[in-house]
């Protein structure tokens, strides 16, 4: 068998950048609190567990006082900062920078629509980290939806009302594609609307490196004959990107741990290309790799 480790996969900057000031403070401090996980992935929670790094959720940061707590890649909304200036905590902001600009844009465009009227669509998940974040920066007036016939719905409803002001934005991870097909129905159904309907503004807010995996991927799996997928199971961007490689190879198969690996997946003239999400470390691919080489 030959095994290949795509060499763009790994944790994106923003995780990693996390982890890496996770590290620093654990290694000065010997423990450190992070309010939420701060990355979908068990095994590499656990590895920075065992370091002296404790999840919290809002609820436990509420009883915290004069202690340092790191904000996790995904952002968080203006109310939990409140927090903790009013707790007088220190807080170690690992933001990702794209999201941080994602929520000024959401934020700059609520000011003025609050002005004219206007509302704001996000495609997102509900509850994730990062779309609660977003949603923040409108004091909880955006619209999210998950799907094509979320908007669809949206709009039938009238809870989306097309004759005003309209504008869209994506959480930073989500599929182009399907990001895509959303803009397209918005824009289509406010240029034939009668009366005219309001103003559509699309943002381009899809992190360009997690987009340009998309594309990468879709190769990568068509180039080998079986594809291991190492990811948490609880990554939306894992999710996604997981069923990308499927639909191009159908001997896609994805891990979380090497134990859940099955000999019966492979013959002895495959080429295997491992492959993961946006918020999964190098040493865990290498790992499967090494794994793989001694099965």
């Amino acid at each position: 068998m030959k095994i290949t480790v795509d060499t763009l996969s790994g944790c994106c900057h923003g995780v990693l950048r996390a982890i890496e000031q996770a590290e620093r403070q654990l290694i000065e401090k010997g423990s450190l609190y992070s309010l939420g996980a701060i990355v979908h992935n068990d095994t590499e929670l656990r590895r920075l567990n065992e370091k002296g790094l404790k999840i919290i959720d809002y609820a436990e940061l509420q009883s915290l006082h004069g202690t340092t707590v790191l904000f996790r890649a995904h952002g968080e909304p203006p109310s939990v900062y409140a927090i903790a200036r009013k707790n007088s905590l220190k807080v170690i902001d690992c933001t990702c920078p794209v999201v941080l600009k994602l929520q000024q844009k959401i934020s700059d465009t609520y000011r003025c629509f609050k002005q004219t009227g206007g509302q704001i669509v996000i495609f997102g998940k509900n509850g994730h980290a990062e779309v609660n974040g977003l949603v923040g920066q409108t004091q909880g007036n955006a619209i999210v939806v998950e799907r094509l016939s979320d908007l669809k719905t949206a709009v039938t409803a009238g809870k989306l009302d097309i004759s005003r002001q309209v504008a869209i934005f994506s959480q930073t991870t989500k599929d182009p594609k399907e990001y895509q097909s959303l803009c397209l129905y918005l824009k289509e159904i406010m240029e034939n609307s009668r009366p005219r309907a309001g103003e559509l503004s699309i943002f381009n807010t899809i992190c360009r490196q997690v987009s340009s995996r998309h594309p990468h991927l879709m190769e990568f799996a068509g180039k080998h004959t079986v594809i291991i997928f190492v990811s948490g199971r609880e990554s939306s961007n894992g999710k996604i990107l997981y069923q990308l490689c499927k639909s191009v190879n159908s001997r896609t198969y994805m891990v979380e741990h090497t134990s859940e690996i099955r000999g019966e997946w492979f013959s002895e003239d495959d080429t295997i290309g491992i492959c993961g999400a946006t918020s999964t470390p190098e040493w865990q691919l290498e790992e499967v790799a090494n794994y793989l080489k001694n099965m």
